[in-house]
């Protein structure tokens, strides 16, 4: 078997932990302790305060980056049309999204000097997976 579907369908179980990995951790000051964000405890924040931007966060952290990942696996072993692969592209880069959401976040809370923001292992492991899930699609078009 090639290299690119195993890596592919590894991304089936790294996303997963880096959905429940800390993206950062962050605190009004950091004699308090700091608290570690994920993506999920995120989305669970922002259920109560806003569900419109919880469904999109929803749909961008993890439906978008997981159906690509499936939809390279079907076409891996031939059971899509590669023709989807522009619609799965997209879906990757919609991921992406996430990660600038992110980073648009600690740059905004450093910024204000109120509170202590750091990132923690899950965030680079969210952005490994989308960017492998990006190489992997593109090295397919090329």
């Amino acid at each position: 078997m090639r290299l690119a579907p195993l890596l592919n369908l590894s991304l089936l179980i790294l996303f997963p932990v880096a959905w429940f990995a800390p993206l950062l951790r962050a605190g009004l000051l950091p004699i308090f302790g700091l608290s570690e964000i994920s993506v999920l405890t995120g989305l669970q924040s922002l259920w109560d305060t806003d569900p419109a931007l919880a469904l999109l966060v929803s749909f961008l952290a993890l439906f978008a980056p997981y159906a690509k990942v499936l939809g390279l696996a079907l076409i891996d072993f031939g059971l899509l049309s590669p023709r989807t692969l522009p619609a799965l592209r997209l879906m990757g880069r919609l991921a992406m999204a996430d990660i600038f959401l992110v980073a648009l976040y600690i740059v905004l809370a450093k910024g204000t000097g109120f509170g202590t923001v750091e990132t923690a292992w899950g965030l680079w492991l969210f952005t490994a997976c989308v960017a492998l899930s990006l190489l992997l699609s593109h090295r397919r078009h090329t």
